[in-house]
């Protein structure tokens, strides 16, 4: 059978594509960049917020008009968007002939045939809560980096977010199950390794009864062949002394630090049923950049959440001007049903939205007086390919996460294999991207 995969979501999901493409493969089956090739097209999405859902439909529905003109096979969805809308999708989207959900993942080889031999809709949804299947996997991202997902699901309950009720409690992988797969990645060819969970600091307390995201970086830091090894989604709670002491101890732990914070203001942090005070958050801050002065931050941030006026509004634009958090993603508040923040009382979508343009000016000013900061030093750059068109090589620092925080673009006097660490000397700033030039080694 002959797949073609469609991958849409974040890292997380990016993994869980990775490990149903190693079942497929296992079965002998193959996967095809043609979808015109296909016997079955795979959409995995993701449901988080409407704009996610919205990329999610628009390509089922794109699949489904292939479909219908017959140049495509079977339609599979999986993924959040199934998890969460298992009926209607099917009730609302006829020319979908399958869904698998978050917990049926093992399930993809038997869905898939029946998809094609028995022509019947399938439907398959397992328990989110099992705890996580040690399978292999087939790296769908470019060779020299891959995530790692360290734990599923998510125990915090944040009162804007689904994602407990599509991914299932907290499970943490047990230590010695995610070293064994690291070190295949390290055997395989990659450089960098990005750990990844929906929460990552918490880490190990249902598994050891204490947090152990420390101790697994110490031991992931002793495998040959990782170069740099990132981290995301460092709740800011769960930044202790040790974790920082682990950072500044570890040279292959990159001082990029991904801390969702969403908002700053007391009130509206508990209304969202996020732990700690906007007091607490300014000492955890401060603390970190004493601890890890190279440090970049990124932060995740709502606009038009419940309980936001103009006042914390103007708070979070404060807060960002004075702590300068060089990176953050700035997203309108999405009521989503099934959440409690959906029944409190909140702006309209075009208010929030507006709110967020401004949080986006604000964070514009510090990124751009950040990348002037760092014109004439030298990094160390991951090179990731030529462009032909710009007639220049591009990569990323340990400042860039893949996908995220965008590029550095360079020129060389020679070739540049991707995935290949080279010294770049920073001299420009093309529309908000650095630029630079090969330094000499």
């Amino acid at each position: 059978m002959k797949i073609a995969i469609i991958s849409l979501g974040c890292p997380k999901n990016q993994v869980d594509l990775d490990v149903m493409v190693h079942i497929l493969l296992s079965a002998g089956h193959e996967t095809v960049a043609d979808l015109g090739e296909a016997d079955v097209i795979l959409v995995n999405t993701c449901g988080f917020i409407d704009s996610a859902k919205s990329e999610a439909i628009d390509n089922i529905l794109a699949m489904g008009a292939l479909k219908q003109e017959g140049r495509i096979g079977r339609l599979l969805v999986t993924g959040c968007l199934s998890q969460r809308y298992q009926d209607e999708i099917l009730q609302e989207m006829p020319e979908v002939d399958g869904v698998l959900g978050t917990g049926s993942y093992d399930d993809i080889v038997s869905v898939a045939d029946r998809l094609l031999n028995g022509g019947e809709t399938v439907s398959e949804f397992g328990d989110i809560d099992a705890p996580a299947d040690e399978a292999g996997r087939v790296l769908t991202t470019p060779q020299h980096y891959a995530y790692i997902k360290i734990a599923e699901g998510c125990n915090n309950f944040c009162a804007f977010c689904i994602i407990p009720h599509l991914r299932g409690r907290y499970r943490s992988r047990a230590v010695e199950d995610i070293l064994q797969e690291a070190r295949g990645l390290a055997e395989s060819g990659v450089k960098e390794l990005i750990v990844v969970a929906q929460d990552t600091s918490r880490y190990g307390t249902d598994l050891y009864g204490a947090p152990r995201l420390p101790l697994l970086l110490h031991e992931l830091c002793r495998i040959e062949g990782f170069h740099w090894i990132r981290v995301h989604y460092l709740y800011p709670d769960m930044i202790t002394d040790e974790l920082l002491d682990t950072f500044a101890s570890e040279p292959k732990l990159v001082n990029y630090m991904d801390i969702p914070i969403q908002h700053v203001n007391d009130a509206i942090l508990r209304r969202m049923n996020r732990r700690g005070t906007r007091a607490e958050l300014d000492e955890m801050l401060q603390k970190l950049r004493s601890r890890l002065p190279d440090a970049v931050i990124r932060t995740s941030l709502i606009t038009g959440l419940p309980g936001e006026g103009e006042a914390e509004l103007e708070e979070l634009c404060v807060f960002l001007r004075e702590t300068k958090i060089e990176r953050a993603g700035v997203f309108p508040f999405s009521p989503e049903e099934g959440t409690r923040a959906a029944q409190m009382e909140h702006v309209d979508t075009e208010e929030a939205r507006r709110r967020a343009e401004l949080v986006v000016d604000v964070q514009s000013d510090i990124i751009d007086a950040y990348n002037e900061s760092v014109l004439g030093t030298e990094r160390e750059v991951l090179c990731e390919g030529f462009d032909s068109q710009a007639q220049m090589h591009f990569g990323r620092s340990y400042a860039e996460s893949p996908d995220i925080d965008g590029r550095i673009w360079f020129d060389a006097d020679r070739e540049v294999e991707p995935g290949t660490f080279v010294t770049v000397r920073l001299t420009g700033v093309m529309d908000g991207e650095l630029t630079g030039e090969l330094a000499e080694e």
